[in-house]
């Protein structure tokens, strides 16, 4: 059996792509770890990832977008904030995280990693559950 670190790398050739989608994927991955971040997307499509986690499908790309090049890639993230973190040091934090993971993680050069603020969770909001709707026939 032939260790892969014993090949030369001079004859290690092809072409490795990867997908959009996956590039996406550790850019949510990267963007949900920081500290401030409640929840990625607007509002729509927490909607859309509201129904997909009740099916137990959760969306790691929501909230993001992806332009990917042969060698560098610009990103977009959409964040919704924890009140009352600093929303600069939530987007700074974003920003740092989604570079970091595309550079080690992805290995591409970063031209841009574009950060909105969408809306801030307010601890107050988790105490308003829906109330259950009262049943109609007994």
């Amino acid at each position: 059996m032939t260790n892969i670190t014993d090949a030369p790398l001079e004859r290690l050739e092809g072409k490795t792509t990867i997908d959009d989608g996956v590039v996406a994927k550790i850019a949510g991955l990267a963007a949900r770890d920081v500290e401030g971040v409640y929840a990625l997307g607007g509002g729509a499509a927490r909607v859309v990832g509201a129904i997909r986690d009740a099916f137990h499908s959760t969306d790691l790309a929501q909230g993001i977008g992806v332009e990917v090049g042969d060698t560098q890639v610009a990103v977009d993230v959409t964040v919704v904030a924890d009140y009352p973190v600093p929303l600069q040091s939530v987007a700074d934090g974003v920003r740092a995280a989604v570079y970091r993971a595309m550079e080690d993680l992805v290995g591409m050069e970063v031209t841009e990693v574009n950060v909105t603020i969408d809306d801030v969770h307010l601890p107050s909001d988790d105490d308003r559950a829906e109330p259950e709707p009262e049943a109609r026939v007994q």
